[in-house]
């Protein structure tokens, strides 16, 4: 079996950790998607639908920070759901460049909105956007770059790695461009837990897939039921912490290597971090200037729109 050496290289390293972990990029194959998108539609999930409804009710005032002539970037575009709010709003776009890295995912989306937006130049990347990025060609003259990272999706990084993220999404937009971003605010820890906890079980199965695509790409050998599904809030950082537990002491091969794992290990696959606006607004200061933001009325979640300094 062939694989990928960076990838492999990655998931050793983070099994082989004291405190074992994974990358939660691994989640979203095209059944991990699925399930992500399960997930978005469930009752106690209420970011999806809070962030859509905050875009919804603003959309005006939204899409009138953009310039004609721009280039919309988004990371981690999934089913690009929100994306058809801004598309529908904004008919001068340069153009579109959607980035995921599940292929089969994305050019599904991108096929739908190539059917509903056919005037409008869209420029897929199927890429892991954590890593270095060269951008496709765009035929149009571009005068500014927004990137929209709807979703959160931010709070899966530590700090320190936001804040790194945050200058690439700058020195890529460059002069005159911005940042659009959907941010989960700090709240009541129980809507917190139930959110990461829900009663029909998706978002375990989307944890314990991970460990399934392991097998499959890397010729991994976790038995699924050895791992439980374990997510809780961690006042201390702001933050909800998704591990799966081993149940028993059991070793574990992927490719060529050896894990050895405790009954009671866990392994960490997703930091969530939660956010104050202020908070948010701090962290981006060095590259980005908050022009911009909207809530919904009970403050669980906010969009906001930065210019790049």
């Amino acid at each position: 079996m062939k694989y990928n050496e960076q990838d492999l290289t990655e998931i050793i390293e983070g099994l082989s950790q004291k405190q074992k972990s994974l990358p939660s990029k691994f989640f979203y194959d095209q059944k991990g998607s699925e399930l992500f998108d399960q997930i978005c539609e469930l009752d106690e999930y209420y970011q999806t639908r809070t962030e859509a409804k905050i875009m919804t009710d603003n959309i005006d005032q939204i899409t009138s920070v953009f310039e004609n002539n721009t280039l919309l970037i988004e990371f981690g575009s999934g089913s690009s759901l929100k994306t058809r709010l801004l598309l529908e709003h904004l008919p001068n776009l340069s153009g579109y460049i959607p980035i995921d890295i599940s292929k089969d995912h994305l050019l599904k989306s991108v096929k739908q909105l190539r059917f509903e937006f056919p005037d409008l130049e869209i420029a897929p990347m199927i890429a892991d956007y954590t890593r270095a990025l060269t951008f496709p060609p765009i035929h149009r003259a571009v005068e500014h770059k927004v990137t929209f990272f709807p979703g959160s999706t931010i709070g899966n990084f530590q700090p320190e790695y936001a804040k790194e993220f945050l200058r690439v999404i700058a020195d890529e937009c460059g002069q005159n461009g911005g940042l659009l971003i959907g941010v989960d605010l700090k709240k009541e820890e129980k809507i917190l837990y139930d959110a990461y906890n829900d009663s029909k079980g998706v978002t375990a199965e989307f944890n314990i897939n991970i460990l399934r695509r392991i097998n499959r790409e890397f010729d991994g050998d976790f038995v699924l039921n050895y791992f439980d599904h374990e997510a809780v809030y961690n006042s201390e950082h702001g933050r909800i912490e998704m591990h799966l537990i081993c149940n028993k002491d059991k070793q574990v091969h992927i490719a060529d290597k050896n894990i050895t794992f405790k009954k009671g290990e866990s392994i960490l696959t997703e930091y969530s971090y939660k956010y104050s606006i202020e908070e948010f607004a701090a962290l981006a200061s060095d590259v980005f200037v908050l022009r911009n933001y909207w809530t919904d009325e009970n403050r669980l979640f906010c969009v906001m729109y930065f210019d790049v300094k």
